[in-house]
């Protein structure tokens, strides 16, 4: 991420617009099940409002300093967050009833580890478990931001794919202004 990304992600307006909007509209729906694995928690904005509404959460960050502000942040009391890389998940087959990934596949750098992601939510998910990702299309804007970070963009229809192939049925794609959201299940 670059410092206006960094900037912009640990804000309170941003903590704001991730529990009014973003977490709202990606959980729709959604059936999460006991234990949550939240891929790119970044630094925490969205983990105390999942914690709310599930039992466990285990927050997957790969940034170390992330990890580090959201534990000062939050007086060290955040448990569950891991260090780890969204396309090679440091768990168990089978281990969470939910992977949600906000903001996620496009900082990873290829499409080829963003199919890896895929496979690995499939791969530590539960059967009947549910799968949900929120990010954002290809676009000038976004380019922009993104100016000295990472951005592959990932089109819709292309992730859709991606999910097919790696085992996921009941996919649905819903889309807003600057954003898509896609939900898929592990078959049972």
């Amino acid at each position: 991420m670059n410092a206006a990304e960094r900037l912009i992600c640990s804000s309170s307006l941003w903590r704001h617009f991730t529990r009014r909007h973003v977490l709202p509209w990606a959980l729709s729906g959604a059936h999460l099940g006991d234990h949550l694995l939240e891929v790119g928690a970044g630094y925490g904005v969205a983990t105390a409002l999942l914690k709310t509404r599930v039992a466990r959460v285990t927050s997957l960050e790969y940034d170390h300093k992330s990890i580090l502000k959201w534990k000062l942040q939050n007086n060290g009391g955040m448990r569950g967050a891991v260090c780890g890389d969204a396309s090679r998940l440091p768990f168990a087959d089978q281990t969470f009833s939910a992977v949600l990934a906000i903001l996620v596949l496009h900082h990873l750098k290829s499409p080829q580890l963003q199919d890896q992601m895929f496979r690995e939510a499939f791969r530590v998910l539960r059967a009947g478990g549910v799968f949900i990702v929120l990010d954002i299309p290809d676009g000038w804007l976004h380019r922009v931001g993104h100016t000295g970070s990472t951005f592959t963009p990932l089109e819709p229809n292309a992730a859709s794919r991606f999910l097919s192939a790696a085992g996921f049925s009941g996919i649905t794609m819903d889309s807003r202004k600057a954003a898509f959201r896609l939900m898929a299940v592990r078959p049972s």
